[in-house]
């Protein structure tokens, strides 16, 4: 199976997020988000440059959604996906991928700026079949392992992705970094971890069964928000 369908959550979006003012304070918007697993602590810092997803995220953390949350979903070499409510409370074995908040968030997709680099936090989203906007499942994620590319790789890559070309800049951190660039242009990246990003590597090699879940479960103990170093 094509590995980006892996990515896409079976949820029809009941509607577009709605941010009220209220719901993310000020002070919130200068923090980082501290996860704690149970294969590690990462520390994530969110973009300014795509503020729907960091204000959903930011809300979503203060209201613990992410505290006891699976990662359901580990392809070594490409990413690990969390987010499913669903994963809470689900027995081993269960099918996930198919949970959310009931909101979409509109998609903010600027490849040039986010890209899929190593320690990439990008937001899971329906096909484009039943989703040609691209919008976003309202709390599922996924942080990017991926591998590393070399110049010809990249190539082929570009050459699957309607004529979008490959920065430079971007070329450079995926031939040392990696990353996965056969998803750039097709998902909203958000985020990045900016510590801890060896807890992605812990994640990634861990043994799973049916639908990429891993066999023994990789858990979110908490989410919070802590003040920038």
């Amino acid at each position: 199976m094509n590995k980006l369908l892996l990515l896409l959550v079976s949820v029809f979006f009941t509607s577009a997020v709605d941010l009220k003012p209220c719901q993310v304070k000020k002070g919130d918007l200068n923090k980082d988000v501290e996860m704690v697993t149970t294969k590690g602590t990462m520390i994530i810092r969110l973009s300014d440059s795509t503020p729907l997803h960091r204000d959903n995220f930011i809300k979503l953390v203060n209201q613990h959604y992410y505290d006891g949350i699976l990662f359901h979903r580990v392809m070594n070499q490409f990413m690990v996906q969390a987010g499913d409510p669903k994963s809470k409370t689900a027995k081993p074995g269960e099918a996930l991928g198919q949970g959310s908040p009931g909101y979409a968030v509109p998609a903010e997709i600027k490849p040039d700026l986010l890209f899929h680099k190593k320690g990439a936090l990008a937001a899971a989203r329906t096909p484009d079949e039943i989703n040609p906007t691209k919008e976003s499942n309202g709390s599922q994620f996924y942080l990017v392992h991926g591998r590393v590319y070399s110049e010809e790789d990249l190539n082929q890559v570009e050459g699957r992705l309607n004529g979008y070309k490959i920065p430079a800049a971007h070329r450079e951190v995926y031939k040392t970094l990696g990353g996965t660039p056969s998803l750039d242009t097709k998902y909203t990246v958000f985020g990045e971890v900016i510590k801890g990003i060896e807890v992605i590597d812990s994640i990634a090699a861990v043994a799973t069964g049916d639908r990429n879940r891993p066999v023994e479960d990789v858990k979110i103990i908490r989410a919070t928000l802590i003040k920038r170093q």
